[in-house]
């Protein structure tokens, strides 16, 4: 079968419908590097992070449920290609060429990459809670409740865990589930567990055997993890995103930009690398400070402009809508009459 023909059973997604998906992909796989930032944030905030759930789910349930029948022709027109292929490329496209870059970066260049991200996560706290019309008691509690289990989370002390295959897969199960959550970052998990060096060095010398096996258990985490956050999300909408929200909040202690080093210890290649940091004031207001200030105000401005432009998309592929058209036009003779 031509791949082309993946992407022609729904006429609806055109050719910037792709882009963008590979773009949210992209970025979310770039946030996904970086020990601190959720690529589930990512995702929450290019509007796609519910039917990416969905997909997943359909892809781990519905999928092998079909293909054990022998309908294997029903089982691959079920796959969302037209969702998953793009946003899966993005993904794994930045996670190949930014890891070295970005390892680099936060090595020479720390407060002004951790000053960018704290800005993403800060204006997607209030992205995300407005997903709430209106707050109650209950709602508040979970979110303080969250806010706390996050910021002692984020404040742990990394382990050392075996580097074996099971170990690989436990990582692997775990930090996916991390990266699809909004709030909870996937590779500061992985560095609590004492896997993300590891697993970073996989990817920079191309071991595909340790990376197949943190593949595996990510395979696995998402098939059981998609199906609870799918039916939380049904039946508990507003606790969800209330827990997201404080998750949010709790995990900007780990991404504030300056920090100080209470103990250090020396890595598998000799580099001196720091295990506990409390965030302090900067000491003066220089330029960097400068710099850092203006990148957080350019990270809160990039969302607000994301958010702005999925919100045009939506209400457009509203108004194209005949269903929706109909019901408006039915709205607006209501008026009239009154």
């Amino acid at each position: 079968m031509n791949i082309l023909n993946l992407f022609k059973r729904k006429p609806k997604h055109t050719a910037k419908d792709y882009i963008r998906l590979f773009f949210t992909g992209f970025t979310m796989g770039s946030a996904d590097i970086v020990p601190g930032v959720s690529g589930g944030t990512i995702a929450f905030i290019f509007g796609v992070y519910e039917e990416l759930i969905d997909s997943i789910k359909l892809v781990s349930g519905q999928v092998p449920r079909l293909v054990l029948k022998g309908k294997i022709k029903e089982a691959w027109e079920t796959i969302p290609f037209h969702f998953l292929v793009p946003l899966f490329l993005g993904i794994a496209g930045a996670v190949l060429t930014l890891t070295n870059i970005l390892s680099h970066l936060l090595t020479t260049q720390p407060v002004l990459i951790w000053s960018f991200f704290f800005g993403l996560v800060l204006a997607s706290v209030f992205l995300v809670s407005k997903r709430i019309v209106t707050w109650d008691l209950r709602d508040i509690a979970f979110m303080l409740v969250f806010t706390v289990i996050a910021y002692q989370l984020v404040g742990a002390v990394p382990v050392e865990t075996p580097a074996n295959p099971i170990a690989f897969m436990l990582a692997g199960a775990v930090a996916i589930c991390a990266m699809i959550l909004p709030g909870i970052s996937g590779s500061f998990l992985l560095l609590i567990m004492g896997k993300y060096e590891q697993i970073i060095e996989a990817v920079k010398s191309f071991d595909i055997i340790t990376i197949g096996f943190v593949g595996i258990g990510a395979v696995l985490g998402l098939a059981l993890f998609s199906r609870l956050l799918s039916y939380l999300f049904k039946k508990h909408h507003d606790i969800m995103i209330a827990s997201l929200t404080g998750f949010m909040i709790g995990s900007l202690r780990k991404i504030w930009p300056w920090k100080e080093t209470i103990t250090s210890r020396i890595n598998s290649h000799g580099i001196e690398v720091p295990v506990i940091q409390q965030n302090i004031l900067p000491s003066s207001f220089d330029q960097t400070v400068v710099y850092a200030i203006l990148l957080c105000l350019g990270a809160i401005l990039l969302i607000v402009a994301l958010e702005r432009l999925q919100l045009t998309k939506e209400h457009t592929q509203d108004v194209d809508d005949p269903k929706f058209a109909k019901e408006h036009k039915k709205a607006l003779k209501s008026q009239e009459h009154k």
